[in-house]
């Protein structure tokens, strides 16, 4: 690596985490502020408070990256052209395209660190964040589900009425055996009890209806309890309300295998998850090409005007990706097109800028 990578590699990097560390540090003073309440109302001490946000730190970390990113490319380069460096460069005989070069490498460390962080770290820290914020702040989360269908097994259904999630019991309890759209058994329970230390469901006033071509059988055991070993366990009745972003990127997999093999109705929500942790880290790079090219000419405005522009194409961007992410959660059948349609765009106009930047 040669002297002047060095030292521009060396400024991009040193500014973006300076900047995400002002912006996070601005986000987390002005959550402080209006959530004290909550923290003074649950008498909750000084380490509970710094431990919440110290998981909530890198989450406001990976949302601001878009913006943090533009302004330090932005940043960078503009100083870069202000002091007329850039055409010392250029005249030296150096090439636009390798002077891009630092850049776009200090992007792709970005976006490998990024990479990890949501692939990984986040999901762990997320955990704690979101338990801590439903216990004291979300205070009306609900206790219970109605009319859920699970996939227990290739052929087997279960149907629960009602089921609460702090007593892990549940009401009006069906369990169904179809193949071949035929209904060969069917297996109905008063009321279902997980047992926390068998690992099993413990069924109360059940009967069994058992069909066999014209032949029926039926057997109704209003006082006997039994036993039954399932692929489900009280986890799945929980609302997973931001669930997804407390499974990292190998949890993502197995439970999307785990619902496909039960049948859930709500696996989009996790598979557009992980595509948007494959998505997200190359917006680094494209931010960083755009901030750059729009950066590398002088310009009456300066620095503040073009940030000021970095800021309003970061927001686009950041616009653009929840509209395109609620588009994909909505149901549509290329969801990859839909959740990598912000960097397409932003890819084009990328290029598009690189045409017109005198080199």
């Amino acid at each position: 690596m040669k002297l002047l990578d060095r030292y521009i590699l060396r400024k991009f990097l040193i500014t973006f985490f300076f900047v995400v560390l002002i912006m996070v540090s601005v986000v987390l003073i002005i959550t402080y502020s209006e959530r004290n309440g909550s923290f003074i109302e649950n008498n909750l001490t000084t380490a509970q408070i710094i431990g919440y946000f110290l998981n909530y730190s890198p989450y406001v970390a990976n949302v601001i990256t878009p913006i943090t990113v533009y302004i330090a490319a932005t940043f960078v380069t503009s100083r870069l052209a202000s002091h007329t460096e850039i055409v010392a460069i250029l005249s030296s005989g150096i090439s636009y395209t390798r002077f891009l070069r630092p850049f776009l490498l200090g992007a792709v460390v970005i976006a490998l660190i990024s990479f990890f962080l949501t692939g990984w770290v986040i999901p762990d820290a997320n955990k704690s964040r979101i338990l801590f914020e439903a216990n004291y702040f979300n205070t009306g989360s609900k206790k219970s589900e109605k009319n859920v269908h699970i996939k227990v097994a290739p052929t087997r259904y279960a149907y629960v009425n009602v089921f609460n999630i702090k007593r892990k019991t549940g009401r009006g309890f069906t369990l169904e055996e179809i193949e071949d759209e035929v209904l060969r058994w069917k297996l109905a329970a008063e009321n279902i009890q997980w047992d926390s230390v068998e690992l099993v469901w413990r069924l109360k006033g059940w009967s069994l209806r058992t069909i066999n071509g014209f032949n029926e059988s039926y057997v109704y055991e209003p006082n006997k309890d039994t036993v039954l070993h399932l692929n489900m366990t009280p986890d799945d009745f929980s609302s997973t309300k931001n669930m997804q972003e407390t499974l990292n990127l190998d949890e993502l997999g197995q439970h999307i295998s785990d619902l496909e093999l039960k049948g859930a109705d709500h696996i989009p929500i996790f598979e557009i998850e992980r595509l948007v942790r494959f998505m997200s880290p190359f917006t680094a790079l494209i931010l960083t090409f755009i901030g750059v090219t729009l950066s590398s000419k002088k310009t009456r405005g300066g620095v503040g005007f073009q940030l000021a522009l970095g800021f309003l194409l970061a927001f686009i961007f950041i616009i653009l990706f929840m509209t395109t992410r609620s588009i994909a959660l909505a149901g549509v059948e290329n969801a990859v097109l839909v959740i990598w349609l912000p960097n397409i765009i932003f890819t084009v106009l990328a290029l598009m800028i690189y045409r017109l930047v005198p080199k």
